[in-house]
């Protein structure tokens, strides 16, 4: 059984948001040389820094360890909808709510 490399998933979850290392570190309230260092020293995170990077990205611990094949799964229209959210700021995903409370 093989682990999955987490570096290479959060930078997965941050290219697919558009985001870069900076407004990944904005988002999660981490210091941004903390997550640069992770990279240059090939570093795994600490649980309570995943933490921090999951609630950043609206997803779990067990979907950011989560294999393909895992029943953690998203279909490709979520992922769609979920890339796209990421980049509303607090105030648009409000309205977005709202809009679809009235539906």
């Amino acid at each position: 059984m093989q682990v999955k490399d987490i570096l290479s998933a959060i930078t997965t979850y941050r290219e697919d948001r558009g985001w870069t290392e900076y407004q990944l570190a904005e988002r999660s309230g981490l210091p941004q040389s903390t997550i640069s260092s992770w990279y240059r020293k090939n570093m795994v995170p600490t649980i309570p820094s995943l933490e921090k990077i999951c609630m950043a990205f609206g997803i779990t611990l067990s979907q950011l360890f989560a294999e393909e094949d895992s029943p953690v799964s998203l279909t490709d229209s979520q992922r769609e909808l979920l890339k796209r959210w990421s980049r509303l700021s607090e105030e648009q995903q409000a309205v977005v709510f709202a809009l679809i409370d009235k539906m």
